[in-house]
């Protein structure tokens, strides 16, 4: 695997960065649960050049204690800038990075717009220059993430992961739909393999990893090297755990009982406050939303949370929906007994 061995992944299935969503206390509770790597959410270098003090960039470099080293994933469109504030994050971060991924993949028109994001696979020659002198300025793997394409009418991964590879990139990450897709429809697995089968670093499949089965069956179908979860783990970072017992033994793992996805929200809660605030319990409302996804009483219990107007009323909520739900499944477990014949 060349400089790529020096990525320290626990597992082959790992937590991808996802902007607002995939911050350090998230991070910390997936790496727990068996996450073999964990990305930062993207950090400007732009940001980083003319703001260095932001509050924003400085929340994104704060690691979770318990997912070191992690990767660090860097956005932007100029090679200098880039390589210059990727050598400042090795200098403040240390040891604590595993590598640093390059944002190639990102669709959102206010990265697009700036030449950044998805934009460079329109600008290979570029992206190829940016690999180049972000790897130059730090020892370290050097990782690129991009999809499909920007259209089915401009679909390039496999010749721009060529590119890549020439350029320096010492693994590879994939995300099976076109910038046009955003996140709609299928994730073409194919072009996973695809690229997987072109180049000889490691490739990261990324698209619809939604269950341990998902993650499986993308390792068996393309032969990459690790898949990457996203939205699968929203509410479900048990996913990590679940989908290394399938693919090490074949046996399903049972899911998460209430009492544990509540426990688990709580312990993300109080997580999420100790390292942005009593402010930041807001933030935790949408994760309280995937934690409680499908379970009885959900939709009165959310419209409560998310009237919560601190951290303690949002706690008190989960106990008393845990409470409820407890005391639910042992009237169910009676009329169970009294129905069942001596």
């Amino acid at each position: 695997m060349g400089a790529a061995r020096e990525i320290p992944l626990s597992s082959n299935v790992l937590l991808a960065p996802m902007a607002g969503i995939a911050e350090a206390p998230f991070r910390g509770i997936c790496k727990r649960m068996g996450a073999g790597l964990t990305y930062t959410e993207m950090v400007s270098t732009t940001g980083l050049r003319f703001n260095p003090d932001s509050p924003v960039s400085k929340a994104i470099l704060t690691l979770s204690p318990n997912e070191t080293p992690c990767a660090v994933q860097i956005l932007g469109s100029d090679p200098t800038v880039m390589a210059e504030e990727t050598h400042g994050i090795r200098e403040r971060l240390g040891s604590d990075v595993a590598m640093i991924d390059i944002n190639m993949g990102c669709p959102v028109s206010k990265v697009v717009t700036k030449g950044r994001g998805c934009a460079l696979m329109r600008t290979p020659d570029l992206a190829a220059r940016i690999v180049r002198e972000v790897s130059s300025a730090v020892d370290l793997p050097v990782g690129v993430k991009f999809r499909k394409g920007w259209s089915d009418a401009e679909v390039n991964a496999v010749e721009f992961a060529r590119m890549m590879e020439e350029a320096g990139a010492a693994v590879l990450a994939i995300h099976g739909r076109t910038r046009d897709q955003l996140y709609e429809g299928r994730a073409d697995w194919e072009i996973i393999a695809d690229v997987k089968r072109a180049v000889s670093v490691p490739v990261f499949g990324s698209g619809d990893v939604l269950s341990a089965e998902d993650a499986k069956a993308m390792l068996e179908q393309t032969e990459v090297d690790a898949v990457m979860v996203a939205r699968g783990a929203q509410g479900n970072p048990w996913i990590f755990r679940q989908a290394r017992a399938l693919i090490d033994t074949g046996e399903p793992l049972p899911p998460p009982t209430a009492t544990e996805r509540i426990e688990m929200a709580r312990e993300h809660l109080t997580a999420i406050v100790e390292f942005g605030g009593e402010r930041a319990f807001v933030r935790m409302r949408k994760h309280v939303g995937w934690y409680t996804a499908n379970m009885p009483g959900a939709t009165r219990f959310r419209s409560q949370a998310d009237k919560a107007s601190d951290s303690q009323r949002l706690d008190a909520l989960l106990v008393e929906y845990r409470d409820y739900l407890e005391a639910r499944e042992a009237r169910r477990a009676t009329s169970r007994e009294q129905r069942s014949p001596l």
